[in-house]
């Protein structure tokens, strides 16, 4: 592969192209010495190769007068099959700076973890025979128990525990499930001695060594009743028993997962056939003991617009999680500064870190923490900065995950620079490794946009669950509208579906829409809301395009407006209090309901929550309103007060006093002067009231 050593020193700037005076072309082997004399020397240590990783470290360890990993870490970067194995290659020289300037950044700040034990006690759940197969590959290391499905041939011996049933619920995770079946088989296996002697009794052969009845074959003539006399571990009459025990680990071995979902839970293993068992049980013999992993996300109850008042709003990250960790807690059972706040409730036991609900939350309230958004920014800008200043054009950020994005990246460029026929990832194109590709969403992508890039290109390779794929392109439609609202043409977007080399290299000769921008200045927040304001406003400012406002896709967009239909509404307010990003306010001074159209996040709070259906949503991004901007107040609809018909005190509004009169006025209770004190204040009514009761009595007398 090409290495412009002078143009790498050129673009990564004189500090960080100082040791790149020599370029090693064939370091991992033959100029070994060389690495070994910079470690010796204490520098900070980059290596452009992956491949042979573990052999620099070792080199790195047995380097005399060498830091060790903990003083001084040594990094890693792919430059080869991303860049230098591609038919591009003689182009590359930006993309490796920008690659190397992207590797030199430090880590992103440590996350909180979550912890989880195992002790080893494991279930192994399925047809007999398989589960006693199963049973002897890990009774060495592991606490088995088994829940036999269906008939089978168990071992004389009574090494495990035996059980069998329907399966009727499992949840949790590794070192905390509970499972639970219900057991209505005539034969007790906890008091079966396996004398056989049930099996020889019977005429139909309903009993085989799985010691439970096959209930289709047995006849009423309980011969096995007789015989088992002692045991007494046969009983028709017994009524079915519901049992739920906790486990740390199970193994399902059904044809059909009990847990069906596109990310189980960690701890849970499903093995259809011989095959996946092997590598179950594999897994499942280094499951014990004490683990963790990082707390993916951070939560913000205050600003979440799942729900107020027992009213449902935004239900975006419950219906995306593909794993089930998140879930409504619209009972107002949360607490802060001593107010109830409903919202959602997260499992971090349960979250598998794909960053999908982070994606798709319109206020930020959940957030990604492994990496926070402001140190993904970081990178996205240093990757697209560095290209830039080394002379590179049209730039396509592609987004992949570490595992299998990666992996088949790498094999494009192998195929690459053995096959004529494959290109290779092309120059402009620029990895961006992540944890999931869900994790990465609109305020990253608009901002890429606004440093420099003209495309943003997700890969997905078949890892992900069906709903992240719908929720990513989703939020690209939101994100293409806004930008080709503001005059910029062409796809800038793309959601790249490829699971083999040939479908990659296809896809990623995705034509550039030429876009050229001045790129930003301003660093990406931690906070999504702000970020999005910063990348849309610099979009804004590049713009050559005169529009007021963008219409955008009614799905998943984080942006609009409200439409009130004033002829309903009643000014009662109720959709202020609804509100949870402080979108909707009242005017102290006047009757009015005023909006600010910069905070509403489009979550229909104030939809569901009004009792005259007065309001519909507007997704939209006002860019300019008769002079006026999106993040200033405006009034959506303004009433007159009512005031009391006997002392002209104002206390209601006049919408809802006519609604009242009218929807009251036909009912026998409200005739006469009882009518009228539907129009007087609650001081008024009270006292008319009174004086109607004190001249009945005089009356009376």
């Amino acid at each position: 592969m090409p290495l412009d050593g002078p143009s790498l020193v050129k673009a990564l700037g004189p500090d960080a192209g100082a040791g790149l005076e020599t370029v090693h072309c064939t370091l991992c082997r033959r100029e070994a010495p060389a690495f070994q004399r910079a470690a010796k020397r204490g520098d900070d240590l980059l290596v452009a190769c992956t491949q042979e990783s573990r052999l620099f470290l070792e080199l790195n360890e047995q380097t005399v007068g060498a830091p060790g990993l903990a003083e001084r870490p040594i990094r890693f970067v792919n430059i080869r099959e991303t860049g230098g194995w591609s038919k591009d290659a003689a182009l590359a020289t930006p993309k490796i700076a920008a690659l190397i300037a992207l590797a030199q950044l430090p880590d992103a700040d440590p996350v909180p973890t979550v912890e989880y034990t195992s002790n080893g006690r494991v279930l192994v759940i399925g047809p007999t025979d398989r589960a006693v197969r199963a049973a002897a590959m890990l009774a060495d290391t592991l606490q088995v128990s088994l829940l036999l499905q269906g008939p089978g041939t168990l071992p004389q011996a009574r090494t495990v525990p035996v059980h069998a049933g329907r399966v009727t619920g499992i949840s949790g995770w590794l070192g905390a499930f509970e499972v639970s079946w219900e057991t209505s088989n005539p034969i007790d296996l906890d008091l079966c001695t396996r004398c056989n002697a049930c099996i020889r009794a019977c005429p139909e052969q309903a009993i085989d060594f799985s010691y439970q009845i096959d209930l289709a074959k047995c006849s009423s003539h309980r011969d096995c009743v007789k015989v088992c006399d002692a045991a007494g571990a046969i009983d028709f009459q017994r009524d079915a028993q519901a049992v739920s025990e906790r486990f740390d680990l199970v193994l399902d071995l059904n044809p059909a997962p009990l847990i069906s979902l596109h990310q189980p839970p960690q701890g849970y293993f499903h093995a259809a056939d011989d095959q996946a068992l092997i590598g179950a049980v594999l897994e499942l013999r280094d499951s014990t003991g004490a683990f963790e992993k990082p707390r993916f996300f951070q939560y913000q109850q205050r600003i979440c617009a799942h729900s107020r008042n027992e009213k449902i709003g935004c239900t975006a990250c419950i219906d995306v999680c593909s794993a089930r960790a998140i879930r409504s807690d619209a009972s107002a059972k949360g607490k802060a500064g001593g107010l109830a706040l409903p919202g959602i409730i997260v499992e971090p036991h349960l979250c598998v870190g794909c960053g999908a609900c982070t994606t798709v939350c319109p206020s930020g309230a959940i957030s990604y923490a492994a990496p926070r958004i402001d140190h993904q920014g970081r990178r996205i800008k240093t990757l697209l900065t560095t290209y830039q200043r080394a002379g590179g054009k049209d730039a396509a950020l592609l987004v992949h995950s570490q595992g299998g994005g990666a992996s088949l990246i790498g094999e494009l460029g192998r195929s690459a620079q053995v096959d004529a026929a494959v290109h290779g990832v092309p120059a402009r194109c620029l990895p961006l490794d992540v944890w999931h590709t869900a994790s990465v969403g609109m305020e990253l992508w608009l901002s890429a946009i606004a440093y420099g890039a003209s495309q943003v290109l997700v890969l997905m390779t078949g890892e992900e669950a069906p709903d992240y794929r719908r929720a990513v392109a989703a939020q690209m439609a939101v994100a293409q509208a806004i930008v080709n609202g503001l005059g910029f043409p062409g796809q800038h977007f793309g959601l790249l579906d490829a699971r083999d080399v040939p479908s990659l290299d296809a896809a990623l000769r995705i034509a550039s829409p030429g876009i050229t921008l001045r790129p930003a200045k301003f660093a990406v927040p931690a906070d999504k809301r702000t970020a999005l304001e910063f990348a849309v406003e610099h979009l804004r400012v590049e713009s050559a395009a005169a529009v007021d406002a963008i219409a955008l896709p009614r799905q998943a967009s984080p942006f609009g407006s409200l439409l009130i239909d004033t002829q309903k509404c009643t000014m009662c307010l109720s959709c202020v209090g609804a509100c949870p990003s402080a979108a909707l306010a009242d005017n102290p001074a006047k009757l009015q309901l005023r909006f600010i159209e910069k905070n509403c996040v489009q979550c229909g709070l104030c939809a569901s929550t009004c009792p005259e259906q007065a309001i519909t949503l507007q997704p939209r991004l006002l860019l300019a309103d008769e002079g006026r901007t999106r993040k200033e107040s405006r009034v959506l609809n303004e009433g007159q007060p009512y005031r009391c018909i006997r002392c002209s005190k104002p206390f209601g509004t006049l919408q809802a006093i006519e609604l009242m009169v009218t929807k009251l006025g036909m009912h026998p209770m409200f005739q006469g002067a009882a009518a009228d004190r539907l129009r007087m204040c609650g001081d008024c009514r009270v006292i008319d009231i009174h004086s109607s009761s004190s001249e009945v009595r005089i009356t009376d007398v």
